[in-house]
């Protein structure tokens, strides 16, 4: 019942910067928060960043990421967005977005992901 399309990802220098976009559809988690999620090679996926729908909604961000990233979304549009600046290579992983409670995630069906690379 629900679809999420992840893109914006690629390969950057240590510093740099990538906005990545995740597109949501279905009727069943409008009413949850958005958010970020990564997984690097040999580690378990790790929550990154959430935003509520409703307007003035909160962001909440992992300790790794807080004053590098800045999530926001567009309620028209079923989108979350991913702003990523002062990229390091420790966030190399593939990045995925999710329905989000609690830093955790609710829908059990991930999408494909995008890859996300920092080289040195």
């Amino acid at each position: 019942q629900v679809q999420l399309v992840e893109s914006g990802g690629g390969l950057v220098q240590a510093g740099g910067s990538l906005r990545l976009s995740c597109v949501a559809s279905g009727r069943t988690f409008s009413s949850y928060p958005m958010g970020w999620f990564r997984q690097a090679p040999g580690k378990e996926r790790e929550f990154v960043a959430a935003i509520t729908w409703r307007s003035g909604g909160s962001p909440y961000y992992a300790d790794s990421v807080k004053g590098r990233f800045t999530i926001s979304r567009d309620n028209a549009k079923n989108t979350v967005y991913l702003q990523m600046n002062s990229l390091k290579p420790e966030d190399t992983a593939v990045y995925y977005c999710n329905a989000v409670v609690s830093t955790r995630p609710i829908f059990g069906s991930w999408g494909q992901g995008t890859q996300v690379t920092v080289s040195s």
